[in-house]
């Protein structure tokens, strides 16, 4: 328990002997200029780590130390502070009993914190200390607004249950900040900001209304009774959206702009006739962060050197494939980041502009008027651009004039929609491109896969089956007998997927001239083979199996990216594989 006198930080590590008096008196000079936190100036000048400030506050005060990272955390005690306070006071609930509750806090000594919490609990109070970085994430997870949208969606089907309202009347009315649907809107935005949520999804069933939010490409479901808010719902965000709503028959697309917890969001609307009414989507694009650097995006080092000399040529395309979802608007953008300086003219072809960006040109396909691709890119040439970036190759018009606008002095950046570099040439030779233009203008092909990271704060080793351990053995460079495989068995911090965030899988097919050659002289069968064997070449499999290898990610998501996967394990079925896997399950 904390002492009722206000203890001193700086005299607690003084005593500790982590820091002198000298250090101290300078700390508090600069803590006074600048107004942080004294153990934050501590750690910022040098003087102590915060280990060792958390160890020493544990030792004087007489309070365990407790690691956030890997606590279990039971969300009814979390909940007996409510979230305004603990954010305020940095505080956390970890476990009550008859005892008592024990509370973690970041600063053990803030006696305030400490009356405040009294008057909360009404209880005797345990104190421990945690690290503030690992408190503020944990936070973010366990105050989820799961509760909250319940309650709201509770008291909106009560309103309308009245019968006397006319739903478009209150939907329409300036002052709305206190109904019920914009305040369940509200707390939908700010629980997928916090969780970090892609996309929203409002899917009405016939009894229930399902909210599903895309996390790390993967879609987490809150079911709620009240069906009958779906139509409030879906009248509120057309309104906002600027669409027409006496249309319920044709999916309508629009956008808004809103700011949840100080982050300016763009959402992207799309609705779309179902069964049971009308079903909406909207994808969150943060643009309080801006564009991530190229270096950031997680590429191999030897990858990264090559990319970035290849956008910097002062002709030729390079195009980044993958699935949807993959990630290639995001290091297009990030290409863009590093290429926009004054002296060189860029223009973007885009449908939708995601994010927009100073200096750069960038131009909005609208195909209800005729601005397609196609026509914007016949423009764009005669605007003087240096660089240009297409969307998507997505039909022969608009892939013949960028490969033929690379050949005639610029840079073309564009997007396909291909499973992996080595057939995004068949599939652009599918579309009718000849050979030659290929040939002279396709500089290099980047895929990329986005993979779930392990949760670090429940990773344990695991086995993999007899199945994996196969096209493991098949596709990895070692034997995967003598691999320790990870996997994370759920927790707080990941929502209890075991996952938590992403990592780009990369391979980089670069064409040099006999590649090129055999493009443009054969129909592809050989420019497949010799492409797979070129040297350097490591594919996404490969790349993505290391990652298992080094514990970043696990053998499910490796399989999950592969394109081979179904033939493999197929195989496997119809008993081609060889008989070392005839074991149910081994150690990884």
């Amino acid at each position: 328990m904390i002492p009722r006198k206000k203890v001193r930080i700086g005299d607690l590590l003084i005593q500790g002997k982590v820091i002198s008096q000298a250090q101290l008196e300078q700390a508090l000079t600069d803590q006074k200029k600048t107004g942080r936190k004294l153990g934050q100036v501590l750690i910022d000048n040098g003087f102590a780590t915060e280990d060792s400030i958390l160890k020493t506050l544990s030792e004087q005060l007489k309070i365990p130390y407790v690691d956030l990272l890997h606590y279990k955390f039971n969300p009814d005690i979390v909940r007996l502070i409510p979230e305004i306070q603990a954010r305020r006071f940095r505080i956390i609930a970890l476990s009550s009993d008859t005892s008592g509750v024990l509370v973690g806090m970041a600063d053990p000594t803030n006696i305030f914190a400490y009356d405040e919490l009294s008057n909360i609990l009404n209880r005797p109070i345990r104190m421990a200390v945690v690290k503030e970085r690992d408190l503020l994430q944990t936070m973010d997870t366990v105050y989820r607004k799961t509760d909250v949208i319940t309650e709201f969606a509770g008291e909106l089907s009560d309103e309308l249950s009245k019968g006397d309202i006319s739903l478009e009347q209150l939907m329409a009315t300036a002052d709305v900040a206190d109904a019920p649907v914009v305040r369940l809107l509200q707390s939908l935005f700010e629980d997928a900001i916090q969780i970090g949520s892609s996309d929203i999804h409002i899917e009405p069933d016939e009894k229930v209304l399902r909210i599903r939010q895309r996390v790390d490409g993967v879609l987490q479901e809150h079911i709620m009774n009240e069906v009958r808010i779906a139509p409030a719902l879906v009248l509120r965000l057309k309104l906002i959206s600027g669409l027409d709503i006496s249309e319920k028959r044709l999916p309508q697309d629009g956008r808004f702009s809103i700011i949840v917890n100080n982050k300016h969001i763009d959402v992207r609307l799309s609705t779309m006739p179902v069964a049971y009414g009308e079903s909406v989507v909207m994808r969150l694009l943060d643009q309080t962060g801006g564009m991530i650097d190229l270096e950031k995006l997680g590429m191999p080092e030897n990858i990264l050197t090559r990319v970035k000399a290849l956008i910097t040529r002062p002709h030729g395309m390079v195009l980044v494939t993958g699935p949807t979802g993959s990630g290639k608007t995001t290091t297009l953008y990030s290409a863009l980041k590093l290429l926009n300086v004054p002296e060189v003219k860029i223009i973007t072809v885009e449908d939708p502009v995601e994010y927009k960006i100073s200096r750069i040109n960038q131009v909005q396909v609208n195909t209800d008027i005729g601005l397609t691709f196609a026509r914007v890119l016949r423009s764009v040439l005669r605007q003087d651009p240096d660089i240009v970036l297409i969307g998507e190759m997505r039909d022969e018009e608009t892939s013949e004039i960028g490969l033929r606008a690379a050949m005639t002095g610029h840079m073309v950046l564009s997007t396909l929609h291909t499973n992996d570099a080595i057939s995004t040439v068949n599939r652009l030779l599918d579309m009718g491109i000849k050979n030659y233009l290929l040939a002279s203008a396709l500089h290099a092909i980047l895929a990329q896969r986005l993979v779930r990271r392990i949760c670090r704060s429940c990773i344990q080793p695991t086995e993999i089956t007899s199945r994996q351990l196969a096209w493991v053995t098949t596709h990895g460079t070692q034997s995967a007998q003598n691999v320790q495989f990870q996997k994370g068995i759920g927790c707080p911090h990941c929502s209890y997927s075991g996952y938590s965030g992403r990592i780009g899988v990369y391979e980089l097919l670069e064409f040099d001239q006999k590649l090129s050659d055999a493009l443009a002289h054969d129909d592809g069968t050989s420019f497949t083979r010799l492409a797979r064997n070129i040297p350097g070449f490591i594919s996404l499999e490969t790349v993505a199996l290391q990652d298992a290898i080094n514990g970043i990610t696990t053998v499910d998501e490796v399989l999950r990216i592969s394109a081979d996967v179904e033939a493999f394990t197929e195989e496997i079925v119809t008993g081609k594989e060889t008989s070392d896997t005839h074991s149910d399950s081994i150690p990884g």
